[in-house]
């Protein structure tokens, strides 16, 4: 029998583009650029569900959203979460917390933490205290350091349901 919980990590990096509103954890941040992507480019939601399936074992966010599908030109990533956490579900799973680190000279994730963290929580369905959002400058280095993008890593557990 499998082990009741698991650990996944996610990752994603997106180059920024011009004009804003930023999309991350599910909410829009006024910002004067966004994150460029076949998607809607939230790399919050990205990592997130790369951690959460990959913590269970059931694939990625590409192989069940291909960038190569035009039907996800656009997507709003937070229901490509939602459909990471019933896949999760229908495989006797649920989410037990969430930690991500948005890497990232601007915006500044301090502002917008509490709405990002309400949002994700109701989509993982866990109580907020279960997902927590950090934001961490590049101290100026590499291309994050010099404002062409932004990355976020993030890990997640998941407990074997009842």
């Amino acid at each position: 029998m499998a082990m009741g919980v698991r650990v996944g990590i996610g990752y994603d990096s997106h180059r920024f583009g011009e004009g804003g509103p930023m999309r991350l954890g599910g909410i829009d941040v006024p910002a004067s650029m966004h994150c460029a992507g076949h998607s809607d480019g939230d790399a919050v939601c990205h990592a997130i569900t790369d951690a959460v399936l990959g913590a269970a074992g059931l694939g990625d966010i590409g192989e069940m959203f291909p960038d190569t599908d035009a039907a996800n030109r656009g997507k709003d990533s937070v229901v490509m979460l939602a459909a990471a956490v019933a896949r999760l579900h229908q495989a006797g799973w649920r989410v037990g917390n969430v930690d991500v680190t948005v890497i990232t000279q601007q915006p500044k994730i301090g502002p917008h933490r509490a709405a990002m963290r309400e949002r994700l929580a109701a989509v993982l369905e866990v109580a907020m205290e279960e997902v927590f959002v950090k934001g961490k400058t590049n101290e100026g280095l590499g291309w994050i350091g010099r404002g062409e993008g932004l990355a976020v890593i993030a890990t997640a557990s998941v407990i074997r349901r009842d």
